[in-house]
């Protein structure tokens, strides 16, 4: 007998698998919760924002449209052959050799408090320098004298390093090393360290004649005449007087050192006096103490104005006016 091979028995049947089911309905999430409803503080504030941001579009867009009306005309007046190169220079040349009416009165920078100020600050000083310098060159009314003393340390290393020591070229301006006590002390040498403003043939009304200036050094003023200004004074200064002297303390020290002018002029046997900020504004909400400059400024515009009120507005940081300060102003 032929052997039957044997067949395999046929694998058992498998299970169907059962698929997990997914389900397609969203899953419900918790409805945020309302936004707190604003203070009226706050609508105040937001509204105010949104008025600024939109006054500042505003302002940008006519801006823009200055700029390109004036590179529309100066287009034209290219096209037309003309040169308009030397424009800008030219109209600050006519502004600055227009006719001056001299105050007659000396304004001194005191710069005896190089020791009391750090790098920065002497840094600071000297571009405050620099600006007073300048508001008096554009005034149409500019102080006769403007006076430095005892310049020396950092503070003359530092101008002596800008722009090759072009502050010894400033026109109609005095540098000394000695103290401001020189100009009531009777001494035979009282040749200035460095005199400017030496005249020319054309006139201008912007140079002083270095013989003039130099016997205006050597004229002695009057103890009595002199009046250092400072904030901590309890007396206001009044107006400007013709030959009288105004000093203005040249430091830089985010005030530090409380009465420091006032002492010096103690120590001196000058008067001292503040300019009459508290009168004029009372509602400012900083501070009184300012610049060289700023203070040098408000000197200048009321020699222009003789008003303390539009002087003092004219010159102040509008940051400055703000709450009351604001609201006195309009």
């Amino acid at each position: 007998m032929v052997p039957v091979p044997s067949v395999p028995s046929p694998p058992p049947a498998l299970e169907p698998q059962s698929i997990p089911s997914t389900s397609t309905e969203p899953t419900s999430t918790p409805a945020p919760a309302p936004a707190p409803a604003l203070s009226k503080n706050a609508l105040k504030k937001a509204r105010k924002a949104e008025l600024i941001a939109e006054r500042k579009l505003e302002r940008r867009a006519r801006e823009r449209e200055k700029r390109k009306e004036k590179k529309r005309q100066r287009s034209e007046r290219i096209a037309a052959g003309e040169d308009v190169s030397d424009d800008d220079r030219s109209k600050k040349r006519a502004k600055l050799s227009a006719p001056k009416a001299p105050f007659g009165a000396r304004v001194v920078v005191d710069l005896g408090f190089d020791d009391k100020m750090s790098e920065k600050e002497v840094v600071s000083l000297c571009s405050q320098l620099a600006f007073t310098y300048s508001a008096n060159r554009r005034s149409p009314t500019p102080i006769k004298s403007l006076l430095f003393t005892s310049l020396d340390g950092r503070t003359r290393e530092r101008l002596d390093s800008l722009n090759d020591a072009g502050y010894r070229r400033w026109a109609g301006t005095e540098w000394w090393s000695e103290s401001y006590e020189r100009l009531w002390q009777e001494s035979k040498d009282t040749t200035p360290e460095a005199a400017t403003g030496a005249g020319d043939s054309s006139g201008s009304a912007d140079d002083v004649d270095a013989k003039e200036e130099v016997q205006g050094a050597k004229a002695v003023a009057p103890q009595e005449s002199v009046v250092y200004l400072t904030a901590d004074s309890p007396e206001e200064l009044e107006e400007l007087k013709e030959g009288e002297t105004y000093i203005i303390g040249g430091i830089c020290d985010h005030n530090r050192y409380k009465k420091l002018c006032l002492n010096k002029a103690k120590a001196s046997g000058v008067r001292a006096a503040q300019l009459p900020i508290g009168r004029y504004l009372a509602h400012l909400p900083t501070r009184k103490v300012l610049t060289v400059n700023q203070v040098f400024e408000i000197l200048v515009k009321w020699v222009e104005t003789r008003d303390w009120e539009q002087a003092l507005y004219a010159v102040i940081p509008k940051r400055k006016f703000q709450n009351g300060g604001a609201q006195e102003a309009a």
